[in-house]
């Protein structure tokens, strides 16, 4: 594993019996980027994703993340990882601050130190003010953002965000997703984002992977500001990646 890579995915393949869900996948990403995973429904790109967090192992090939085996040395990346998911995953029954605060517990933190550390985040994500607000009291773009501060908080190496805005309707998704990326610049974390709408991949990645079933790599593209500047460049990519995604263009949201 090189120093530049954070994550490390050579020739992996995985079976659920007979069928075949990843398919000799092999992918890179490096330190501070931002890599987003796309696809169409089928693609694979949970079952990449839950093996590259260690939640699963591969029958054949190999993965490492910060030089680690996510699967065999699941341990060892504990607080390393995190992860924020299409559906919220908060507890009703906690405050916003409490949510965002139970990780750094589990971590060891004091309770003094966890609340320290989580109203900074929810300030980050633009919740300040709503620290002690139940969850039923939340909008959905505001549970979402409180996800999303419970994820950084723990200061990770490696965030996931899987359809993480997906659920949000246009303006509040694309709101996020901009805070989302301004903050993970800042503390350049490495993100790898599972999405299937081309919207998030050209907003926010530095490379998109487009997955094809059984998941394999099908298009790579690259993504920066000069491109993303560009209409005619933007449109370009959409085209090429809603191409190789299949003949239907997914819906944009």
């Amino acid at each position: 594993m090189t120093e530049e890579n954070i994550i490390e995915v050579r020739e992996v393949t995985k079976t659920f019996g007979n069928y075949l869900a990843v398919d000799h996948l092999s992918m890179d990403v490096k330190r501070g980027e931002i890599v987003v995973l796309l696809g169409r429904t089928g693609a694979g790109k949970s079952t990449v994703l839950n093996l590259i967090m260690g939640t699963t192992c591969p029958n054949k090939g190999e993965i490492k993340v910060a030089g680690f085996d996510p699967y065999a040395s699941f341990k060892s990346l504990k607080g390393r990882l995190s992860v924020s998911f299409q559906t919220d995953r908060l507890l009703p029954w906690r405050t916003a601050i409490e949510n965002v605060e139970l990780g750094l517990l589990i971590l060891g933190k004091s309770k003094a130190q966890a609340k320290a550390s989580a109203r900074e985040w929810l300030a980050r994500v633009r919740l300040d003010g709503a620290e002690d607000k139940y969850i039923h009291e939340l909008s959905g773009g505001m549970r979402q953002r409180v996800s999303l501060a419970r994820a950084l908080a723990i200061d990770p190496e490696i965030v996931f965000l899987d359809e993480s805005f997906s659920q949000l309707d246009h303006v509040t998704s694309k709101t996020l997703r901009s805070d989302f990326l301004q903050i993970a610049k800042e503390f350049r974390k490495t993100c790898v984002l599972i999405t299937h709408r081309i919207d998030d991949a050209l907003e926010m990645g530095d490379r998109a992977l487009v997955l094809s079933p059984p998941a394999r790599v099908a298009l790579e593209v690259r993504i920066d500001d000069r491109a993303r500047s560009d209409p005619r460049t933007i449109a370009d990519l959409h085209d090429q990646i809603a191409s190789a995604m299949g003949a239907e263009r997914p819906t944009e949201h």
